[in-house]
């Protein structure tokens, strides 16, 4: 279960992110105004999982192996790492023919903080679940 909620608020951080970031795009994605959000589910599911895979397998050693500039930037390098992930995401999902982009650097950067937030406040909200 815990996998699952764990998806899903993903896939919504990922959805907010491609509204509010023109530099990333789903297909079926927001157009303009409220009347023109519309996503297709399943690409916003498996971009959420691969998502997922990335920071549970390559974040780690990433954040391992950058442990020096973590603490010389006081862990605002953190961010340089999330973004990355975020890019490679998108180019795990161009390869695997998910019509997901990331336009460059910075909005890697503004996609993950708001990705981040996102993920904050609906945890803060739906509450960790029980374990079984």
């Amino acid at each position: 279960m815990r996998i699952i909620l764990r998806l899903l608020t993903t896939a919504l951080g990922l959805g907010v992110a491609a509204w509010l970031l023109d530099g990333i795009a789903f297909p079926g994605g927001p157009s303009s105004g409220w009347e023109g959000i519309r996503y297709d589910l399943v690409p916003l599911i498996l971009v959420a999982a691969i998502l997922g895979l990335v920071t549970s397998l390559v974040k780690p050693v990433l954040t391992f192996l950058s442990i020096p500039l973590i603490i010389l930037t006081l862990g605002l390098f953190l961010l340089v790492i999330n973004a990355a992930m975020l890019m490679l995401t998108g180019a795990l999902a161009d390869a695997l023919d998910i019509r997901f982009r990331v336009d460059g650097f910075w909005t890697a950067v503004g996609g993950s903080i708001v990705i981040t937030v996102v993920t904050w406040v609906v945890d803060g909200l739906v509450g960790e679940p029980e374990r079984d």
